[in-house]
């Protein structure tokens, strides 16, 4: 489905802002870079306008987007993730050993495929299956929190049994365990998450340390030379925790007001421009000082600049994940179920994080982690320490009426 296909019938601000993601946010990242797309969650209105009705939420009824489960006879998975999202042989590309292990401990084989590019992209893909309660040839999926959040909210995956995930009910962090989309994880369990940090170029600072967003907004010495995300939650998000606002809580008056404060930065020619990725290449050439950065892309610039720093500001940080979902009538529920059960095994989870180096949301993990792989258990963007954990916090969903109405101011914010 083309992209203007995808977006037809969106209010304009959020169609420019979905354009964003894909073409200069995270979206349009490759998976090693940063693992995800982050930005819109239009609702079952926006759907029908493309000409996709909605599906109907099962109330109470976990079977009513269930089709007959295979899995006792057909010991199989098909398991759709993203690009370079899961440990692989330096020597053999396709094998990935925790899906090896797994197949060897429940003789169900994973049929394995890359083919989340994005998930704007991706929801296009399997939108048509299922709004028409068809079986999408999937059993399980990983894709953002804001697309998890909406394939729940129209019904499209089905409610995990609990008896199949007890290892991800007992192991599963506690931060992770009650986003606002899915309290309690009653349909998803994380694959992986990634925070937004603060960055500095020790040497374009000149030795200067870069602790706070109000630094970034105000420090004469970094005047010119800032720049911030156009992905609206990123952004906006930073400063509202900088203003002593909840993420998780705040009202159109605090929006209102992070936007005015990054306007006045704006104004004042502190802020340089908003990027998406190519901030990168700007911060380790010391073209910019300073600015909001995704933990992915920090792990690889500093492998090639040791001046580059990061730093978890004292008032909070923005935390975000991909999810494992089971899709509406997929055949083999069981067994996707068993997959993620298995994952989060401490030891599992543990091969999985040194092989792709992003967060793990399972307890136990790091132990297991030093005994394989003790950089990167010690790297505090892959495994945060508990005060950084501690200042995680996380954007809330946005209801289709916010969406709309935040985008367009943010646009016309950054001239988007």
């Amino acid at each position: 489905m083309a992209f203007n296909e995808l977006t037809d019938g969106l209010p304009e601000p959020v169609r420019r802002a979905w354009e964003r993601s894909l073409t200069s946010g995270r979206a349009a990242l490759g998976r090693r870079t940063l693992l995800r797309a982050a930005a819109l969650s239009a609702g079952a209105g926006t759907l029908a306008a493309c000409g996709i009705p909605a599906a109907p939420r099962a109330t109470g009824d976990s079977t009513a987007n269930a089709a007959k489960d295979l899995s006792e006879t057909q010991k199989e998975v098909a398991f759709s993730n993203w690009p370079l999202y899961v440990d692989t042989d330096e020597k053999d590309k396709e094998k990935h050993g925790t899906l090896e292990a797994f197949t060897e401990a429940t003789g169900i084989k994973v049929k394995y495929n890359e083919d989340v590019n994005d998930n704007v992209e991706f929801f296009g893909k399997i939108k048509p299956q299922l709004a028409s309660g068809q079986d999408t040839g999937r059993d399980l999926m990983v894709l953002t929190d804001w697309m998890a959040a909406r394939l729940i909210r129209l019904g499209w995956v089905q409610k995990l049994n609990p008896a199949n995930v007890t290892t991800a009910i007992t192991t599963i962090e506690s931060r992770f365990r009650a986003p606002d989309w899915d309290p309690g994880r009653l349909y998803s369990y994380p694959w992986a998450g990634i925070q937004t940090v603060v960055a500095y170029n020790r040497k374009a600072t000149r030795g200067k340390e870069v602790t706070s967003v109000s630094q970034l907004l105000d420090d004469p010495d970094l005047k010119g030379r800032v720049t911030f995300l156009s992905e609206m939650r990123d952004s906006i998000g930073m400063v509202l925790l900088d203003q002593g606002r909840s993420t998780e809580r705040f009202t159109a008056d605090d929006f209102d007001g992070a936007v005015a404060r990054l306007q006045k930065a704006i104004d004042s020619k502190q802020i340089r421009r908003f990027t998406g990725n190519d901030y990168g290449q700007e911060l380790s050439a010391g073209d910019i000082a300073a600015c909001i950065a995704w933990g992915g892309d920090l792990i690889q610039l500093r492998a090639d600049n040791p001046d580059i720093e990061f730093v978890i500001p004292e008032k909070g940080y923005i935390a975000s994940t991909d999810n494992m979902l089971v899709p509406a009538r997929a055949q083999h529920k069981a067994n996707a179920e068993k997959l993620i059960d298995f994952y989060y095994q401490p030891k599992i989870a543990a091969q999985l994080v040194a092989g792709i180096g992003f967060v793990s949301a399972v307890t136990g993990m790091k132990d297991e982690l030093a005994g394989i792989a003790p950089d990167t258990a010690a790297n505090p963007l892959v495994v945060p320490t508990p005060e950084m954990a501690g200042r995680a916090h996380v954007f809330r969903t946005l209801s289709e009426s916010e969406e709309s109405d935040f985008e367009q101011k943010f646009s016309k914010l950054i001239g988007a």
